[in-house]
Order: C-alpha cells, then sequence, then structure tokens
C-alpha cells in the first residue's frame, strides 16, 4: 500500500514512450483534465486507495507561450492514517514541439520526502539536475541533453502524438528518458489493437502497449506492465497494470474534461 500511488503515478507516465523529436501537438489542448482510481491487488480482492491526476494549464516561458503539465497522486484521507501519499510532477514545455524547460517532482510517503529538479538548457543541449532524498546529501548533476530525450512527464504527452499505425504488432519502439538523474535507453512492445471494459462498465477500442521496466524500488525488471491507451486521435490510458515488488497496481480512468476531441473509441 505504500508504494500505490507513487507505482500508478510512474505506471501513467512510463507507459506513453517512443515520441519523435519534433512531432507537433494534435492530441490535446491547455484545459485538459483526466483523473484516474488507483487500485492494490490484495491477494484476490483489488482495493480503491487513491486517485491521480493530469492537467494541462496555458503558461508562458520568457514571454513565449508554453504548457504547464501536472501529474498529482494522492491516497483517500481514509487511508491516511495508513499511510499518507502526496506526489506531484510538474514540467513547463513548449506548446510547438513540447520541448521541456524544467521538469520538478516533490515526492511525500508517509516520513518519506524527496524533491527532483531538472533545466534543460536548450544552447548547451544539457540538463542541470538536483535531486535532494530523505537522509541523503543533495546531488548535483550535469547531463549531456541527447536528442529525443524527456522527462517522465513530457514523455506522456509526446507520445500521444505518435502515429501508431506504422508500427507492427510486437514491434519494439526505443525511447530515452531522464529517470532519477540518469538517462535511460529503454522500449515499448506495441502488441497492436484490444476491446476492454472498464470497471464502470465502460467499452472502449484500444491500442496496446508493453514497456520495458527500469529495476528500482518499486518495479521489476522486464515487460510486466500492460498498458491500453484510446483508438483515437486523442490517445488518452484507460488502463495501466504493472507488477510491482510486492503485488499489482492497476490504473483505472475516470473521466477526463475538456479534450481536443470526443472519445470516439468509447463504444456506446
Amino acid at each position: 500500500m505504500q508504494k500505490l500511488i507513487t507505482a500508478v503515478l510512474l505506471m501513467v507516465l512510463t507507459m506513453h514512450v517512443g515520441a519523435q523529436c519534433k512531432d507537433t501537438n494534435t492530441a490535446f489542448k491547455a484545459g485538459e483534465l483526466v483523473r484516474y482510481h488507483a487500485y492494490y491487488n490484495w491477494g484476490f480482492i483489488w482495493i480503491n486507495a487513491g486517485q491521480v491526476s493530469f492537467e494541462v494549464e496555458p503558461t508562458t516561458v520568457d514571454t513565449s507561450p508554453a504548457y504547464h503539465l501536472k501529474a498529482h497522486g494522492a491516497t483517500y484521507k481514509s487511508y491516511d492514517f495508513l499511510f499518507k501519499v502526496r506526489d506531484t510532477f510538474e514540467t513547463k514545455v513548449d506548446t510547438l514541439h513540447l520541448e521541456p524547460y524544467e521538469f520538478k517532482r516533490v515526492t511525500n510517503e508517509g516520513s518519506y520526502h524527496a524533491n527532483y529538479l531538472y533545466r534543460f538548457n536548450r544552447e548547451q543541449r544539457s540538463i542541470v539536475a538536483s535531486i535532494q532524498k530523505e537522509k541523503e546529501p543533495q546531488r548535483d548533476t550535469t547531463l549531456l541533453w541527447k536528442d529525443c530525450s524527456f522527462d517522465l512527464l513530457t514523455m506522456v504527452y509526446k507520445a500521444r502524438n505518435i502515429d501508431y499505425e506504422q508500427y507492427r504488432e510486437n514491434e519494439k519502439i526505443p525511447i530515452s528518458m531522464v529517470v532519477d538523474g540518469e538517462i535511460h535507453d529503454i522500449y515499448i512492445r506495441y502488441l497492436g489493437k484490444e476491446t476492454i471494459k472498464n470497471r464502470d462498465g465502460r467499452r472502449f477500442r484500444c491500442l496496446k502497449f508493453s514497456p520495458l521496466l527500469v529495476e528500482g524500488t518499486i518495479f521489476k525488471s522486464g515487460e510486466d506492465m500492460t498498458v491500453w491507451v484510446t483508438d483515437d486521435a486523442n490517445r488518452i490510458p484507460i488502463v495501466v497494470e504493472a507488477k510491482i515488488l510486492i503485488g499489482s497496481v492497476k490504473a483505472v480512468f475516470v473521466d477526463a474534461v475538456n479534450t481536443r476531441y470526443p472519445l470516439s473509441a468509447e463504444i456506446k
């Protein structure tokens, strides 16, 4: 239960990959808000213990128009006495190619706290990272900003603009992400199309993926995650399932407002 919300956030953040560098945004607009329930598998029971949201706000960076992308995860107050979680991811990106300016992550899980800050220098093609974890000194490092590398949250929105019709079933799509102050070259495996039924009975035509995970404090390494996103112009995640070190977690779509297009993938 302690890692539930963080795992669900990372699942949704990790699932969208393979974005081409210079794709322009046609999948979402400012004002979009998407919400999920976070479930943890305990034996044969799936427990709804929290919620996750993704939001797009308009902003400016150095007078240029930009998007402020936000992801927030929290346990329900009824579970806070067991283990309180409040995790936040934020990124500011340009509106044309969604290239990041700055990424922030604030982690609060019980008594554990951590802060991550990445500043992306476009002229020097570098990433200045500052990481402060509980009971550890602040770690500052500068990374070479290799082409087509993005933070987790930016990758979510970049990948929503990919034309997945160009990929064959079972094909691997390489990607590069900045995670925990390091750049990881990983991939997702495209698994084709499938109709999936949500927990509330709604059905959606979906694209299905299995991303390669980086082993850490929550996930095992390997392809132990499955993702379904709407097979329409929005590419909104509907269900994400993954095994973690103890048990399994699931993110389940609740609703979306101010989407750029109608959810035509829903079967009514």
